[in-house]
């Protein structure tokens, strides 16, 4: 009896010898379509496979949100063997798409102004935060004129841009931009937007000063948001408001629902983070009913903070997510050209930016602020921002 049981494991291991030496001997031909794939491409194994000696393996999306050298393992079913054999391939995920250059030209600046002309001409590179850029030909800021250039912005894969600008150095205007702003009363965007599923609101800070919260309410705003204070420049310290305590308050007193906005300039996850820390430390003796905004707009001065667009999206996403594990509802606050270059918000909430009666801003958003020079009685100091925000978005 145990000889017949050493006999038969014998044998089962002498049969499993053989089919590993029929699948170590064997020709595998396995051919890649490439051996490149662009950062975020769409592609699955089967896609990346032109040629095979068998049945394709089972098929499985490529994740190509990773820069640099990947390997799979499969198996697949070999033709001529009709056995099952592995097989490993090896491919690099690159940055295939080049920079943008998002300034037009001329590119005006006032005579003797001191300035890096390099930061006003705005760029930006998919991936890359530190991409080459360089100006061609010559230039005087000091001396009145016009020059024919070329600005180059290169990344770190090769990828390359150009374009040909004209500078145009000018003597300083004497003159002064002291026209009236033409204004509309909150009541006409009432009566224009006010719909079953639409609440009209406002956004203030202390550019409105002291606010009579009871006219206001009169005057049927349903909602407000409130700036509580942002991040002072670059590499400056955070702030409140220094309204941002009188109109919660008040906004509260009155039963105006609110909501809140942070001014951020974070270039990095962890600058982010530690703002939205910051504005969550500042709202625990209040009660918020609407959702709290990351405001990054320093897009002027893009190049100064070292940023691929890939960066700008995970800053946002890390000041979000910090809200949104706080148990508040957040989203992201952005102008319409900066949304549809800047802005990944494919999954994101949006409050968009777009003065104008009819916006044509064919992304998904959940608030419309659609003018800034709404006059309303109980702000008497400036004019102030109208919102619209959508129940069914």
């Amino acid at each position: 009896m145990i000889l017949f049981i050493g006999g038969y494991f014998g044998i089962k291991f002498y049969k499993e010898y053989q089919i590993q030496q029929r699948i170590k001997n064997c020709v595998k031909i396995v051919e890649l379509s490439k051996d490149k794939i662009g950062y975020n491409e769409k592609i699955t194994l089967n896609e990346l496979i032109s040629n095979i000696n068998g049945d394709y393996p089972e098929d499985q999306i490529i994740d190509t949100t990773k820069l640099g050298k990947q390997k799979i393992k499969f198996e697949y079913l070999h033709q001529e063997e009709q056995l099952m054999v592995p097989y490993e391939i090896e491919f690099e995920i690159v940055d295939l798409v080049p920079p943008t250059i998002y300034f037009n030209s001329p590119i005006t600046i006032t005579v003797g102004t001191d300035t890096n002309l390099i930061n006003k001409l705005i760029s930006f590179d998919d991936l890359d935060d530190n991409p080459q850029r360089e100006i061609v030909g010559a230039y005087n800021l000091n001396a009145i004129g016009n020059y024919d250039l070329k600005f180059v912005i290169t990344d770190n894969y090769g990828n390359e841009s150009t374009k040909d600008f004209t500078l145009k150095v000018v003597k300083k205007s004497n003159s002064s931009s002291s026209g009236s702003v033409k204004t509309t009363p909150f009541k006409t965007y009432l009566n224009n937007y006010k719909k079953d599923n639409t609440k009209i609101g406002i956004d203030v800070s202390k550019w409105q000063y002291d606010i009579n919260f009871d006219k206001v309410k009169q005057e049927g705003v349903e909602f407000a948001i409130i700036k509580l204070g942002g991040t002072d420049g670059l590499d400056g310290e955070p702030y409140i408001d220094k309204y941002y305590e009188k109109n919660i308050e008040g906004f509260t007193k009155v039963g105006i629902p609110v909501g809140l906005y942070y001014f951020s300039h974070a270039n990095t996850k962890e600058k982010a983070i530690n703002e939205a820390k910051y504005l969550l430390e500042n709202i625990k003796d209040y009660k918020i009913d609407l959702p709290i905004y990351f405001d990054w707009e320093n897009f002027s001065n893009f190049n100064k903070y070292n940023m691929s667009r890939k960066t700008l999206n995970d800053v946002a996403k890390a000041f979000i997510n910090t809200i949104k594990k706080a148990g508040y509802e957040s989203m992201i606050y952005g102008s319409k050209n900066y949304l549809n270059n800047f802005w990944d918000v494919k999954e994101e909430n949006v409050w968009l930016a777009h003065y104008t009666s009819n916006t044509d801003y064919d992304g998904k958003y959940n608030m419309w602020q659609l003018t800034s020079t709404c006059k309303i009685s109980g702000i008497t100091e400036n004019t102030v921002d109208v919102d619209i925000m959508y129940l069914d978005k």
